[in-house]
């Protein structure tokens, strides 16, 4: 399993070209063991999809190839102890070389699985996740999903939901040096700044989560030193906590910018909060699973980014996070724990399987 990892890391997936070739690759090794795929297209973005087993439960698996841009050193892995060094180690070719590897030993015994399981490979996860979007939207769905995104064998169970935005704040202009004259646009953005950040919504909490998280990512604003700006425009990625009303936020926001005379809001991006409950029976399942290969209690914790469970959690199917051990994704110096891949493609081999045919060693 690590020489296939290897070889997906070598493939340099920060681009589209390069992440459909990683997909090919994917196909090409499951075809050569005997596993059926289907390869789907959505705007020139492929996605492969297989099955096994049948029944009327279904797992889904879903892993993503696609990485972001790195040095062409980075895509030459190379081993220190236990780290697997380069770019996607971690986030997320392990996972994904972890879920064929497991995906193959599993289809040698049909007779022993317990249920349906898909495995869904994918290529845009790290830009807009639109290929995990149309495999739903196809009618790839199930009653749980894992998507393999590197959690250090933890199970992120939850995740934040997003609403990202921009505010068009309004002034008028005057000359620069009687800026009493007009209304400075960029002061009128400091002013909503401050008077968002009061907003009741940015204090909730859950079990998992002290408060929701707004990120300040863009100011644009002015042209000339000798000209008091007319318009700022600020965009803000808002994270909010499981368990709060989208709506209701999205109603106090557009009341704050009403406040502010010609002033407009544009919401550029949705995504519910992803919202799995300990006490589903996969997540037990999988909390005691997990617990008897590391040698002590599962860890259940709340994500603070999204990936793409939240497509499946839509449709009301139970959806995690759930991966390997690694650190420094997106950096310098990404890596990935071996054994902990190791443990992982195992805990997912006995997932797969019936319980009374699970062997833990």
């Amino acid at each position: 399993m690590i020489t296939l990892l290897k070889d997906l890391i070598r493939i340099k997936s920060d681009t589209l070209e390069g992440a459909n070739n990683a997909l090919l690759f994917c196909e090409n090794w499951l075809e050569e063991r005997g596993i059926t795929t289907t390869i789907l297209k959505h705007e020139e973005k492929l996605m492969l999809v297989a099955v096994i087993g049948d029944g009327d439960k279904c797992m889904i698996w879903n892993g993503h190839v696609d990485v972001v841009p790195g040095e062409t050193s980075q895509f030459q892995p190379y081993i220190e102890g236990d780290y697997l060094y380069g770019r996607g180690t971690a986030d997320m070719k392990a996972g994904v070389a972890a879920m064929m590897q497991a995906f193959y030993e599993l289809s040698k015994q049909p007779e022993n699985l317990a249920q349906k399981i898909q495995l869904h490979i994918v290529t845009d996860e790290e830009t807009d996740g639109e290929t995990s979007k149309f495999l739903v939207d196809q009618g790839y769905i199930g009653d749980f999903v894992i998507c393999g995104e590197p959690t250090h064998l933890q199970i992120g169970l939850q995740a934040k939901g997003i609403i990202q935005f921009d505010v068009i704040l309004k002034g008028k202009s005057s000359h620069g040096s009687r800026p009493w004259e007009g209304i400075n646009a960029i002061e009128q953005a400091f002013l909503f700044d401050q008077q968002l950040r009061k907003l009741s919504f940015l204090t909730a909490s859950n079990e998992f989560y002290d408060y929701p998280s707004l990120n300040l990512a863009k100011i644009q604003a002015g042209e000339r030193y000798n000209v008091v700006p007319d318009e700022c425009i600020v965009s803000y990625d808002l994270r909010y906590v499981p368990g709060q009303d989208m709506h209701s936020i999205l109603l106090d926001l557009q009341t704050l910018t009403e406040e502010f005379p010609n002033s407009e809001i544009q919401v550029h991006t949705t995504a519910p909060a992803v919202t799995t409950e300990a006490i589903n029976p996969y997540i037990e399942r999988i909390a005691q699973v997990t617990s008897q290969f590391i040698g002590k209690p599962a860890v259940l914790f709340g994500q603070h980014g999204a990936a793409d469970a939240r497509f499946y959690a839509e449709t009301g199917a139970g959806a995690i996070e759930f991966g390997p051990s690694g650190g420094d994704w997106h950096g310098e110096k990404e890596y990935v724990s071996i054994s902990s891949t190791e443990t992982y493609k195992n805990i997912l081999v006995s997932l797969g399987k019936s319980e009374k045919n699970i062997i833990i060693s």
